[in-house]
């Protein structure tokens, strides 16, 4: 076990450098912890299968279960995504960025790592500053799944991560107490009409208002 490097960074107005270093690791085939809008999550390039591997093993994660990815533009679904349906473009419209994850039928070049081959991958649009900016420097598409040892709560602090988690990582971006509570509203949109799969920021009703009639 390595000791994990910690870059303090401004929640508001990341640092252009940190967010450099810490898309450079990523692009390399690291795992860092970084800060979403809730909790801080773990970043892998969804595109590598050996880096979404380690993080796997680092999360001690069922690998019969997807992973979510976030991307820094709705223009990324073309590469993820089989087909965006209207429900899902006037979920996006009002929801996005942050607080709702959308479901997609998945192109079938996507790892089996990220989709647990079930033909389904999970895609947000970030809102946190942090997350934002790291997204954009990768050019592709980051892991999203939170930051904690399988069936454990997440974190609101980086220095709540689980120590054995917190020392397999090679980067660690500190940005502070993140806003806690509930995670994204997970919504499948591969069914019509949508199918709430976990409410959590918005509300399901909400979101189905929206898709009525779409």
């Amino acid at each position: 076990m390595h000791r994990s490097i910690i870059r303090k960074i401004n929640p508001t107005t990341p640092e252009p450098g940190i967010i450099r270093e810490a898309a450079t690791i990523i692009k390399q085939g690291g795992v860092i912890a970084f800060p979403t809008r809730c909790l801080y999550g773990l970043g892998a390039d969804a595109f590598n299968p050996e880096a979404v591997k380690r993080l796997i093993k680092i999360k001690q994660r069922p690998d019969d279960k997807p992973i979510l990815v976030l991307i820094d533009s709705r223009n990324r679904l073309e590469s993820l995504v089989t087909n965006i349906p209207p429900a899902a473009e006037a979920i996006m419209e009002a929801f996005w960025p942050g607080r709702v994850t959308l479901v997609f039928e998945a192109r079938d070049a996507l790892p089996d790592t990220l989709t647990a081959q079930v033909g389904k991958i999970g895609v947000r649009l970030p809102g946190h500053p942090a997350a934002c900016a790291l997204v954009k420097h990768v050019r592709g598409p980051v892991t999203g799944t939170s930051a904690n040892l399988s069936g454990r709560a997440g974190c609101r602090r980086a220095q709540d991560l689980d120590l054995q988690l917190a020392g397999q990582l090679d980067l660690i971006l500190d940005a502070g107490t993140l806003r806690g509570g509930t995670g994204s509203t997970v919504v499948d949109v591969t069914v019509d009409p949508p199918r709430i799969l976990r409410e959590g920021q918005v509300a399901a009703n909400d979101i189905l208002s929206r898709v009525r009639g779409v």
